[in-house]
């Protein structure tokens, strides 16, 4: 079956709530008032308690409490709380992946230490919008959560073929699928209208060479994703470590001994803090 086949079967494919994008259609708005954005957030009073926990956490560490979404965005701003808005409806998609089949909390965890060191990363280099960078490399092993939750047979044969044959995730998925997580992340994303960004760093995260539009911040989350299998903060499934690619080693400069050590040690200090605002809003 290929990848079209796959979403146009019977198995069910998780679709985000109808608020996300209201609130995504508002915010390109030019006259929309705070207020506006904040009434249809409150549609959803768990997402507002959600975004509301997030703001008022020692990551944020303001004077006063926020109480509303409106007093938020004037805090914060806009576009910070978009990207705030879809890694938590995202996020809050997958809760009932079989324990089985994937490890959540250790999933996440890679997912949200792959992210830290995607915006220090992204940062280092001057990357423009590193929050962007940092939302994608939140998500970017979303198709690892469709497969465990809509495919368990396939997914412990994926399992057996890395143990057995000690291949990469990727080829043992496109033995048995068809196609890999991060294709299937791809097209996960196109199915929620969401940025052609988004779509295309996750389809590219293994093989960011061949990204025709964003090589630059595919790398940057692929040379992540690598370091944080390296360093075994979490895990999404991997037995075996995928080589650096050759590009994105150039482009990202990873091969620096300084950069690869700050990147590391700045991840490693804010991921405790990290793990605690994002697992409250799970």
């Amino acid at each position: 079956m290929d990848l079209k086949e796959w979403f146009e079967s019977e198995t069910q494919i998780p679709s985000l709530p109808t608020v996300y994008y209201e609130f995504s259609s508002a915010v390109r708005q030019l006259d929309i008032s705070f207020e506006e954005i904040g009434r249809i957030i409150g549609q959803d009073p768990g997402l507002t308690a959600k975004l509301l926990k997030i703001v008022n956490s020692a990551y944020f560490g303001f004077d006063s409490q926020v109480e509303t979404i409106s007093h938020a965005i004037n805090i914060i701003g806009i576009e910070q709380l978009n990207d705030m808005v879809l890694s938590t409806v995202v996020m809050n998609q997958f809760k009932n992946v079989p324990s089985e089949a994937l490890e959540m909390d250790s999933f996440w965890k890679h997912s949200i230490a792959c992210a830290i060191a995607s915006k220090i990363l992204a940062l280092e280099m001057g990357v423009e919008n590193p929050e962007r960078i940092f939302v994608a490399a939140l998500m970017h092993d979303i198709g690892r959560l469709i497969i465990c939750n809509r495919a368990s047979f396939e997914t412990l044969k994926i399992f057996f073929m890395m143990k057995n044959q000690n291949i990469e995730l990727c080829e043992a998925e496109r033995e048995v699928l068809g196609f890999d997580h991060a294709e299937l992340g791809g097209k996960m994303l196109d199915e929620w209208n969401l940025p052609e960004f988004h779509q295309e760093v996750l389809k590219f995260h293994h093989n960011p060479s061949l990204a025709p539009n964003y090589m630059i911040e595919a790398s940057i989350i692929h040379v992540a994703d690598i370091l944080m299998n390296t360093l075994d903060l979490g895990s999404s499934g991997e037995t075996v470590i995928q080589e650096f690619d050759f590009k994105a080693k150039r482009i990202t400069g990873i091969g620096n001994e300084s950069l690869y050590f700050k990147v590391v040690k700045q991840t490693e200090e804010k991921l405790d803090d990290a793990l605690r605002i994002f697992f409250q809003s799970v």
